[in-house]
This record gives structure tokens, sequence and C-alpha cells, in this order.
């Protein structure tokens, strides 16, 4: 036994010494890369022994660079949220106690425009909305109650039989009825899907499709229109159900939302035409590729119209540009599209000088 032991221990101080402290990480790598190939491989030469590490130090130093640039990147990302959050949080009590109290007699301000350009804290964003829209049809919640039972009661007669008398007091046929209520049904499961709080089972699907049959009801000429449910949601989020629903009524009655929703093809014509009037004059390079390419304004404008950019902006982008729609002018529109026009283009004159660049610089084109 005591030779075991001695054994033991002696096999144990034969074992080879274990690095404690390791000067790189990872150990395969540091392995691989500076210590000796195995007996039962040719050893290497000083001279490749050099140049692996070399390169070992370089990948090394590459790799802190990187690192480095991360940390420098995410505390200038910090720093910007700091900043962006102390701004929020100073422009929510302008609004709450300057504003907002005095709203008829400051909205047009230059502070005012300068504080919207800005963006609207979202804590107040939905009474700003309000405000700016107006409620120029005079919609009270009880009215809105009152169209709501009505939808209510059509949802429950549309699987039934539904009187004639029903149907001439609505102005409608019982055809274009139920066409409404299915495609509200259809496009409610399609708003912002990502989220997945409008489809069915979500907290905001049976207020969405609220707002919705109620408008059908108070609008009966106007029925429901492909892209309503994009609007009506963005109202939903930021305001109280009664007030979403007059908001959302008061903008579509807006001249150019109206002119699109009621299919005014008249009245389309002439904004298609303004817009490209717009268009010409402040890019007119680009307009002229777009004339060239036969893309007329109503190949683009209209989805955008509908849902006023919610549908093909993230949210909270959409959000913003709302903000910028400050009146909710028509106008407003074409000049936020222009916008998204103009940075577009430099993106990709951008990209252009860059794939110039890199050709130009190829071995190739330098033999």
């Amino acid at each position: 036994r005591k030779q075991r032991e001695r054994g033991g221990r002696k096999n144990k101080r034969d074992r080879p010494m274990r690095r404690k402290n390791l000067e790189f990480e990872p150990l395969s790598t540091t392995a691989l890369i500076l210590e000796d190939r195995p007996p039962n491989l040719p050893a290497k030469s000083e001279e490749e022994s050099q140049r692996h590490r070399q390169e070992y130090s370089e990948m090394v130093a590459g790799a802190k660079r990187r690192e480095m640039k991360e940390a420098q990147k995410k505390k200038r990302q910090m720093k910007e949220r700091y900043r962006q959050e102390e701004n929020i949080a100073n422009s929510m009590v302008i609004w709450n106690t300057e504003i907002l109290p005095n709203w008829e007699s400051m909205r047009n301000t230059r502070r005012v425009r300068d504080l919207w350009w800005q963006g609207v804290p979202p804590s107040v964003r939905g009474k700003v909305w309000s405000l700016a829209i107006g409620n120029e049809l005079n919609i009270t919640p009880e009215l809105y109650e009152i169209f709501l039972s009505r939808a209510k009661e059509k949802w429950k007669s549309f699987s039934e039989t539904s009187s004639v008398n029903e149907n001439e007091e609505c102005g409608v046929s019982l055809a274009d009825r139920e066409s409404s209520l299915d495609l509200i049904k259809l496009d409610i499961s399609r708003t912002f899907p990502s989220l997945y709080i409008f489809q069915k089972g979500g907290p905001y699907h049976d207020l969405l499709h609220s707002v919705l049959g109620a408008y059908t009801c108070y609008r009966p000429d106007v029925g429901y229109v492909q892209g309503m449910s994009f609007i009506a949601a963005v109202l939903i989020l930021n305001l109280e159900e009664a007030d979403a629903f007059i908001a959302f009524a008061n903008l579509l009655n807006k001249p150019c939302q109206m002119a699109f929703f009621r299919v005014d093809h008249d009245l389309m014509l002439k904004y298609f035409a303004a817009f490209a009037v717009f268009f010409e004059e402040n890019l007119p390079k680009l307009f002229q590729h777009f004339q060239n390419n036969s893309l007329t304004p109503d190949f683009y404008l209209i989805d955008w119209i509908f849902t006023l950019y919610s549908k093909s902006l993230p949210l909270d982008v959409a959000c913003r540009v709302w903000d910028v729609y400050r009146n909710f002018n028509g106008l407003l529109l074409f000049f936020f599209l222009l916008q998204v026009f103009s940075a577009l283009m430099k993106d990709g004159l951008k990209e252009t000088d860059k794939s110039s660049s890199s050709s130009n610089n190829s071995p190739a084109l330098r033999s």
C-alpha cells in the first residue's frame, strides 16, 4: 500500500504542470497557435512559430479594438437615450402646464411648432392629436354609444334575415353591409400583425372592431374601406375608446381623406396633380426618373394616404409622422413623402459612390 502511495505521488509529480495564468484566451486557440505541435507531427520552424505569434497578436489586438468600439458605441447610445428621456420629460411638463391649458392661443405659435417637430411626448400625444384634429362634426361620447349599439344590432341581425326596412334606414343594401362587416373582420386580422394585439383574442381586437363597426353605421355612405383599420388602431393606442372614435370620424372627414375614402376620382386626380407639381419642383431628377419608368402618383400615393403611413412604417415612426402632421392637412402628407424620397435618394447616391469607389480600387482595374 505504501509503495502504491509512493508510486501515486511520484506519478503526480511526473505529470506536466498546467498553466495557471494564461496570457491569452481562449485556451484552445492558444494551445493550437502558441504551443509546440504534438510529438507525432513535424515541429514548427522558428519562422512559422514567429509568424503564428504575430498573427495571433494581431487577432487579439483586433478583437480588443472591436470591443472598445462596441463599448464606446453603447456608451454613446446610452448617453443619447438619457438625453432624449430628459427632453421628453421637460417637454411633457411644458405641454401639460403651458400649452394644453392655453391650446387655442398657443397652437400656432413658433414655440409650439418647434416642440411639435421635436416630437410629442407619448403621455400627451393622444390629447394633442385630439385637439389638433378637432371635432367639427360635434360628435359626443353618447352619440358614439348610439352608433355602437346599432352596429352590435347589425352584427346580430346579419346571422339571420334582415328586414328590408332596416336596410332602407341605413341607406345601403344588405350585400354592401355584409361586405363592409366581412372586410372589417378580415382587415383587423391584418392590422399590425407583429404586435398580436388587434388579432382575435388580443386585448384591442374588440375595441378596434367596435370603433370601425360604429363608423360604418355613422357614415353608411362611406362604409368601411380597406386601410381604415390602421388609422383607427393608431388612435386607439393613444386615446380612450370614445375619444378615438371622435378623432377617427373627424380625421376621415378631412378633405384629402374623404376624397380618397369616397373614391372621388375627380378630386383624387387633383391631389395626384398637386403632388406631381411638388415632386417636380423639389426633386426634378427623381421626378423625371419616375416619369421615365411610368411611375405615376396613383401607383404609390393611395396606400399611404389610406393608412397615413401607419402600415408602411414601424408604429413608433408612424406616430412621429403623425406628430409632424400636426394640422392633419393633406399637403403635409405630400411634404413628408418628398422628404422620404429625398433621404432614399441620398442613401442611394452614397451606395453608388461606395460601389464605384470599390470598383475603382480593385486590383483588376489598377493593373
